[in-house]
């Protein structure tokens, strides 16, 4: 009997950076535990991005929570995910929705939330957020403990 994972095609083997963010795939694994209202939180404390006017890098912290219902997503396709916005020049609240969309239409969890934590570019820190709605009843949500910019004081 399979695990359910014979269909991945990055976990286990050399998979190289993909060129774009709409070239990544993004894998998914079946839940264990289907029916089980539970999280789970992704932190991606060391996200980059170009701005897409000056080209210059921009750098988040991503925390992404989601209650899965029959599909958890595999963290290796997420990191390659990720990791193809290095070089893909989008606005702070382009790649933080952009996420979290390419993320619900992968897995389809019954609930997602994506905070988007921006280091200041001339002066601004700009925090996105967005669910996909209301959490469930009952789930336990957990402070994405970012602490809000304090500059030099």
């Amino acid at each position: 009997m399979g695990t359910g994972t014979e269909h991945l095609t990055q976990l286990g083997q050399a998979a190289a950076l993909p060129d774009s963010p709409d070239a990544a795939v993004l894998e998914t694994v079946p839940n264990p535990h289907p029916g089980t209202l539970y999280l789970v939180r992704f932190t991606a404390p060391e996200f980059t991005s170009l701005c897409p006017i000056t080209g210059q890098p921009d750098f988040a912290q991503l925390v992404i929570d989601y209650a899965p219902e029959c599909a958890l997503v595999e963290s290796k396709s997420l990191k390659l995910f990720l990791g193809s916005f290095r070089n893909h020049g989008a606005f702070h609240e382009d790649c933080t929705i952009a996420i979290a969309k390419r993320l619900v239409a992968a897995c389809q969890p019954k609930w997602l939330r994506i905070g988007g934590y921006w280091y200041p570019r001339g002066g601004i820190p700009i925090d996105v957020f967005w669910q996909t709605g209301a959490a469930p009843d009952g789930l336990w949500l957990p402070d994405q403990g970012v602490a809000g910019y304090r500059g030099r004081g």
